[in-house]
């Protein structure tokens, strides 16, 4: 075994060893004032949501309400109202989706075949799913379709037709709508699906079909033309691209859910695509039953988004 020496005149030749770099400072920030030490601003959470939100601010993530915090109704808009307030863009809400659609559409036109058909399947995934598949998760499924309003009046007479030859009215208008509107299964179809906002001036009405296993449950018409086009994550990354800012999605679901306390809240990120010139944004989204209210959910600054996965 080898010994250890100790020779002083060795010793007083070598440079003195440098002194111990100080720890790295952690990463701080001014908290908010007055610091959010409950989340009794935010409406309709249960006990279990907020106990979690909690815990997230406790590690790192921060978050300034804005006074009063503002909640979006819960219709085809939410996401392009609550986007808008949450980047103090200045377009409406009808025009932001239309923006958004424009700036998918050229990206689609732009891209190659391989990309063309991935964006074509993830459409068909939510708008037009296969009804022999997918019963694992879903209960319902929905198709959607688009029906142009100039047409309305003889889908209508189109049905009675079938009506009238004996067949059940739900079955008729399956039959027609199926083969006479566009179904929601690609980039062409998916750009003026998300163009409906529900008003007069829409092109379109959405008719969605719901099915259960067993088949056909119910049929939603439309008939007053007011339902609009929920945003989808197509949309959320052309509004980050469009922003030039990554948009959270903060996901809270309650007992409806049947989800345990440290999986009722997450974070879905959207890049956009290019460069990032400002801050992210959070758009709260709770999940009750089948209602989803957006929420205008803005970060103090800087925020550790390394603690939201």
């Amino acid at each position: 075994m080898g010994k250890l020496l100790c020779d002083s005149s060795v010793a007083e030749a070598l440079p003195p060893s440098p002194a111990p770099s100080p720890p790295t400072p952690l990463l701080t920030w001014t908290s908010p004032d007055p610091a959010p030490t409950s989340w009794t601003a935010v409406a309709a959470l249960e006990d279990q949501q907020r106990r979690r939100l909690h815990r997230i601010w406790e590690r790192g993530v921060a978050w300034k309400p804005p006074a009063p915090l503002p909640e979006v109704g819960a219709d085809g808009n939410c996401l392009f109202t609550a986007a808008r307030r949450a980047a103090a863009a200045k377009p409406d809400a009808r025009d932001l989706r239309h923006r958004i659609v424009r700036r998918f559409a050229d990206v689609y036109a732009a891209a190659d075949a391989p990309d063309r058909e991935a964006i074509d399947a993830a459409v068909r995934h939510l708008y037009a799913p296969d009804l022999n598949a997918g019963w694992g998760v879903h209960v319902v499924q929905d198709l959607k379709l688009l029906s142009p309003k100039a047409q309305r009046d003889d889908l209508d007479a189109a049905i009675r037709d079938l009506v009238d030859l004996g067949i059940q009215r739900e079955m008729a208008a399956e039959t027609i709508y199926k083969e006479r509107c566009m179904a929601v299964n690609d980039g062409d179809s998916w750009a003026k699906y998300m163009s409906v906002s529900g008003s007069a001036e829409d092109e379109h009405d959405i008719i969605a079909l719901q099915y259960t296993e067993e088949g056909l449950l119910t049929i939603d018409e439309n008939r007053d033309g007011h339902a609009a086009a929920f945003g989808d994550d197509i949309a959320i990354e052309c509004l980050a691209t469009e922003f030039k800012r990554e948009v959270y999605v903060v996901q809270a679901h309650g007992a409806d859910a049947m989800v345990d306390e440290d999986n009722c809240v997450f974070f879905l990120p959207h890049r956009p695509r290019g460069e990032i010139c400002e801050p992210p944004i959070f758009l709260f989204m709770k999940g009750t039953g089948m209602l989803c209210l957006w929420e205008f959910f803005p970060p103090a600054k800087p925020v550790r988004t390394e603690y939201l996965a």
